[in-house]
């Protein structure tokens, strides 16, 4: 079907410049997207090693995805461990995730994010030290403070005292784990260059909880399902922690893919394609350019309103319309 909005024309070309056409012209030439090959002649590549060769048929859109700190092969590395976890996946999901990824800058590696299987769907999920690692990347940071605070740990929290009398922690892990207790508490605060302090992040468990409950749709599918499988499932503290730091990233002065990589995790979840919101100078350039070119034409629409006619004489007094009409017929009479 012919594109016809802009706002249609906008999403078709963010969409390849995302990637969207890699994935469909692969879904279309390999039909690699049927692992049992029962609707054509392609088949899943045995993820021990067909898998990672096909993968590097996309090398060249990974190197232009990866910043210049990462080099290809090193991402390929990590790459290549996770793989066989994604065996179930389809191969378009699976590129899509790896990509997303890529894009900023993150190595899937179970340290700073990771792709996982739900169903035959492949989902980049970054870890709160993912979040971090963009932090420091903004310039801005210079350091992150976070942590569980256990119920027999001392800690204070004083919004109006001065600084650094507004919250201390003295943590003890030199305590048995029995007498530490349980986590009561996430905190998070950055320390930026120049000097000063952020706002104390603090995240309770009934906090955390309400987030999990109200924001994930992957902790509600699992539930739904009776598979209990989500990360809030299994690594409930980790998300408790991730849901402080995220906070912490609206108090703190960052940067845009800080932003962007919390809209990429929110995709996910709900099961919508995560490339689309991950970082991409051209695409975001497009979309800018389409959206100033819609309000100028908006505004172009807009009907002239003549202004009213001056009482008075003069010559640029206006003519009442009888008179216009009677001189229009005298002129063809005339002729």
């Amino acid at each position: 079907m012919t594109t016809t909005t802009l706002k249609d024309r906008v999403r078709d070309a963010a969409l390849r410049s995302a990637g969207r056409g890699i994935l469909d012209q692969d879904r279309h030439e390999q039909a690699l997207d049927d692992p049992t090959g029962e609707q054509g002649q392609g088949h899943e590549p045995d993820p021990s090693d067909g898998a990672l060769d096909w993968l590097r048929r996309y090398e060249e859109h990974f190197a232009e995805a990866l910043p210049s700190h990462l080099e290809t092969g090193a991402f390929f590395a990590a790459v290549r461990a996770v793989l066989p976890s994604l065996s179930r996946c389809t191969p378009a999901s699976k590129l899509q995730a790896l990509l997303t990824c890529a894009r900023f800058g993150l190595v899937p590696d179970g340290k700073q994010a990771v792709i996982t299987a739900s169903g035959t769907t492949a989902t980049f999920i970054p870890t709160y030290r993912g979040y971090i690692e963009l932090m420091h990347r903004s310039g801005r940071v210079e350091s992150i403070h976070f942590g569980m605070i256990h119920e027999g740990e001392e800690w204070s929290s004083e919004p109006s005292a001065p600084y650094p009398l507004d919250f201390t922690y003295k943590a003890r892990p030199d305590l048995p784990k029995a007498q530490r207790g349980a986590p009561i508490l996430a905190y998070a605060f950055a320390r930026m260059k120049g000097g000063g302090r952020s706002q104390v992040v603090l995240l309770n468990r009934e906090d955390a909880e309400q987030i999990r409950d109200e924001y994930s749709e992957a902790y509600q599918r699992a539930e739904g399902t009776g598979k209990r499988d989500s990360y809030w499932h299994t690594h409930f503290t980790d998300m408790w922690l991730k849901s402080a730091i995220r906070r912490l990233e609206k108090v703190v002065p960052t940067s845009a893919e800080v932003r962007a990589l919390g809209a990429v995790e929110d995709a996910g979840d709900a099961g919508r394609p995560q490339i689309l919101h991950a970082p991409d100078t051209e695409a975001a350039g497009l979309v800018e350019e389409a959206v100033r070119a819609h309000r100028a034409a908006e505004a172009s629409q807009e009907p002239n309103v003549r202004p009213l006619p001056v009482k008075g004489g003069g010559r640029g007094r206006s003519k009442p319309k009888k008179n216009r009409a009677a001189g229009r017929a005298s002129r063809r009479r005339a002729a």
